[in-house]
């Protein structure tokens, strides 16, 4: 995404130049067997009748020589590795949550740029990426728009770039949507508070088709520890609803003890089903003092870990 219509992409501002160079480098990393591919692989880097030129990138360090395209290099001087297509792509499947509970404290926009990193590793290197959105975009059946190669990293930006936070979010169903999905199982990718009563049904239901699944779990830092005290009338930002509460010190710790007993749940409901689990806080990528990389330090430090990308 470079030139005049990167400038005037509406999802330009997602990712910085700087974090798309450093995301180029990866590849989307399964940890399940997938039907017809190794463990762990998921694209086969041999030169043979089964795979067919795709497209050229940047040499990187640590690329396999073998791959250089000398002929480039001597017409440019600059070295690229050429990238094939298999017959044995994977798909990525995205499925961000945009209720009205995402609109709070940055969650959706942090969401929207984990999003197209990982989107922009796999168009990079020609998987299948798809888009879903929990509760689905107004005027959209639940159903999900499909992005393949490189060339279509503006058009996903921008589809990203354009959510806004509404509504409610049933977890539960949107996970059944995604298992209707045609196509291999491979990776599905759930970006949410997991601030919706289904948000158990959906994890287990997920994995359901052999996929190898995430949850990249986006919460707020003043949603883990409210800075409030005093008599107050809160209201639920997907539901409308009122409650009166009166938020003593007392009170707050015994929120921060429920807060931290909720997160240990996932986590042990994500390891017992398989799921990789990561927790983000938006402030950290979004907010005043963020930094302009650490989306990019997200997905090569926390992820790389978790075998999301490799």
């Amino acid at each position: 995404m470079t030139g005049a219509a990167a400038a005037t992409s509406p999802g330009a501002s997602l990712l910085a130049p700087e974090v798309l160079a450093r995301l180029e480098r990866l590849q989307l990393g399964t940890r399940r067997k997938l039907a017809g591919r190794f463990s762990g692989e998921h694209r086969s880097l041999r030169h043979g009748t089964s795979l067919d030129f795709a497209d050229v990138r940047d040499y990187h360090p640590g690329d396999d020589f073998r791959r250089i395209d000398y002929a480039l290099f001597a017409r440019t001087d600059q070295l690229f590795v050429r990238l094939f297509d298999a017959e044995d792509d994977v798909e990525l499947r995205l499925v961000v949550d945009r209720s009205g509970s995402m609109g709070h404290g940055g969650k959706l926009l942090a969401a929207e740029r984990l999003a197209a990193a990982l989107a922009f590793v796999g168009l990079v290197r020609r998987d299948v990426v798809t888009l879903s959105t929990v509760p689905p975009e107004p005027g959209r059946a639940a159903g999900h728009r499909r992005f393949v190669g490189r060339h279509a990293t503006a058009a996903l930006f921008d589809s990203l770039a354009a959510l806004h936070p509404a509504g409610d979010s049933d977890l539960g169903v949107a996970a059944t949507h995604v298992l209707a999905q045609t196509g291999p199982p491979g990776i599905t990718v759930l970006l949410s508070d997991l601030l919706s009563p289904t948000w158990t049904t959906a994890i287990e239901r997920l994995p359901g088709r052999g996929a190898d699944v995430a949850v990249v779990h986006v919460l707020s830092r003043d949603e883990l520890d409210p800075d409030l005290l005093g008599d107050l009338e809160l209201e639920d930002s997907e539901t409308g609803e009122r409650i009166a509460v009166s938020m003593t010190p007392e009170a707050r710790q015994r929120y921060r003890s429920a807060v931290q007993s909720w997160l240990d749940t996932v986590t042990a409901t994500c390891r017992r089903r398989g799921v990789a689990y990561s927790r983000v806080i938006a402030d950290d990528l979004v907010g005043p003092g963020a930094h302009p990389h650490a989306v990019g330090d997200v997905v090569l430090r926390g992820w790389r870990g978790e075998g999301l990308v490799r």
